[in-house]
């Protein structure tokens, strides 16, 4: 599946980002990130780069005791969007196929931190990793929550998703509407005087 590309793509610029904000757990590839915690700015004071870890789902939402859920979620989560491209490949459109990537490729990006973060860093047991967060958006701090590319990824893929089922109930409901007008438009038969009916 060529789509699938895509999907490529997200997580390997989702971890790409991730490990350039926490650094290299391997000594082959040494590289330090930056302090947990500290914030530099990248588009003068409406996008910066701060990094944080979440260690709940997305956008800095954290249940306790659902650590480990939310990584086997993700893990049926992603397994079930891939059989779906591949069963339904034939009759998804290209913008339906490209949105559900999109999907899991964020899916994928955060579930590698939620599941290795942990063993890859010597903090955590697996499945038990923290989300790395940097992407600080808002003119005023704290105006939205720090989330990264994985989390944009998922969030475009939904959003357009969506808008594409709501564009396509509309098309279906369109021929239906044109049908109904046109019978309430049509013009009723009257019979003249020779009992025959005719259209005035």
């Amino acid at each position: 599946m060529a789509v699938l590309w895509i999907t490529a793509f997200v997580v390997l610029l989702d971890q790409t980002t991730k490990l350039m904000v926490k650094g290299s757990p391997w000594h082959w590839l040494p590289f330090e990130g930056i302090p947990y915690g500290h914030s530099l700015p990248f588009i003068d004071d409406i996008v910066r780069i701060t990094y944080i870890e979440n260690p709940g789902i997305a956008f800095g939402i954290n249940i306790p005791g659902f650590k480990v859920f939310f990584a086997v979620f993700s893990i049926v989560a992603s397994i079930a969007i891939l059989i779906y491209l591949k069963r339904n490949l034939h009759r998804l459109r290209m913008g339906e196929r490209i949105s559900l990537a999109l999907i899991l490729g964020g899916a994928v990006g955060n579930l590698i931190d939620r599941v290795f973060y942990g063993v890859f860093f010597h903090e955590q047991p697996l499945f038990y990793g923290r989300v790395v967060d940097f992407i600080d958006f808002g003119i005023h701090r704290n105006m939205f929550p720090v989330f990264n590319v994985a989390d944009s990824s998922v969030t475009i893929g939904v959003t357009v998703l969506i808008l594409l089922m709501m564009r396509h109930k509309q098309s279906q409901q369109t021929p239906m509407e044109s049908v109904s007008l046109d019978a309430e438009h049509q013009e009723p038969l009257h019979e003249d005087f020779s009992g025959e009916s005719s259209a005035v």
